[in-house]
């Protein structure tokens, strides 16, 4: 199964919670912890790692190029940049995952519908007391 990106993540945040990610952001600043802070924060991990991954990649490219020679200074930048890229990667897999499996544990809860009012029982007039009060 592929992993999700945080643009899919994001999409099924807004679908869950019915608002754009930035309206849910700024609310969730204002409001206790809760699952939406935490949806929120492994959105914002999955983006990072992502971001991280690309710029990696962009420079592992740079240090290999076939114009390039690679000597053992280039090298330990070759082997720093690599070790870089797999942890952003394991990064990115395992907030997929966990954002992704949260998620699929959640559903949107439908509008209740206005439930009729209660009928109110017949009045019945009230029972005179006959009895006199015992003192002991």
């Amino acid at each position: 199964m592929p992993h999700m990106t945080s643009t899919d993540i994001a999409g099924r945040i807004e679908d869950l919670y019915g608002l754009p990610l930035a309206d849910l952001t700024s609310h969730a600043e204002t409001q206790p912890p809760g699952m939406l802070a935490a949806l929120l924060a492994m959105h914002h991990d999955l983006a990072l790692a992502e971001g991280s991954i690309a710029v990696q990649r962009d420079r592992l490219t740079q240090l290999v190029h076939p114009d390039r020679q690679i000597g053992p200074h280039e090298m330990s930048h070759v082997l720093d940049c690599t070790r870089r890229l797999a942890a952003a990667v394991t990064v990115r897999d395992v907030q997929a995952r966990t954002a992704q499996a949260v998620l699929q544990s959640l559903g949107r809860v439908a509008e209740p519908e206005p439930a009729a009012a209660p009928a109110l029982p017949a009045l019945t007039p009230p029972v005179a007391n006959t009895g006199a009060l015992r003192s002991r």
